[in-house]
């Protein structure tokens, strides 16, 4: 299977690890459904969802971090993509989800923004995280509550996303280390090439 590069974690009912290309189907799924891709972007077609996708495996390369490939461990499918998003001229260090309609409503969105921000803040060394939500997003804003984040207002997103609204909603790195009460993130690196 071919991967982009970096680290996989696993809590106890999800894996996170990096984007493959075998993930295009649940990817392209989401992005096409109205309702799943509402609040991100918009609905895309299969192309445009290979372009996205390839900028989140694009951006481990690059950046050494992305957004992980959250896999139900139970069933063995992608049921989305959540964790560190910094593109050029993003407002933060932003924690990010988007679940596959078929995830909703199980608590995967909490169980993996909990895990990608302690990966954040531990592997990362993260100061401060935030999650850029749509004023209308009512279930984002409750993801966001239960992660301990509070709303600090309005805010704006780079070009091509300046006309959307948006929230920002985040804690400090500390208020995080509070909050996670001692537990323990299980992190795979990769292996390397050591020739």
């Amino acid at each position: 299977m071919r991967i982009a590069p970096g680290p996989t974690l696993e809590t106890s009912r999800l894996i996170l690890r990096p984007t493959a290309a075998a993930d295009l189907d649940g990817w392209a799924e989401m992005m096409a459904d109205e309702t799943a891709a509402r609040h991100i972007g918009g609905t895309q077609s299969r192309a445009a969802a290979w372009r996205g996708m390839a900028s989140v495996a694009g951006a481990w390369a690059l950046s050494g971090f992305s957004m992980f490939s959250v896999i139900e461990k139970a069933s063995g499918a992608w049921v989305g993509r959540i964790g560190p998003w910094v593109p050029e001229g993003w407002p933060g260090t932003e924690i990010g989800w988007g679940l596959h309609p078929s995830a909703w409503g199980k608590g995967y969105a909490v169980e993996a923004a909990e895990a990608s921000m302690d990966w954040a803040v531990d592997h990362l060394g993260w100061t401060d995280i935030i999650h850029c939500i749509d004023p209308l997003n009512t279930p984002s804003q409750k993801v966001a509550q239960r992660l301990g984040a509070t709303n600090r207002g309005p805010g704006w997103l780079p070009p091509p996303y300046e006309a959307s609204k948006v929230e920002f909603w985040g804690q400090t790195a500390e208020q995080w280390r509070a909050r996670r009460s001692g537990r323990r993130l299980q992190v795979t690196e990769p292996e390397t090439d050591r020739g």
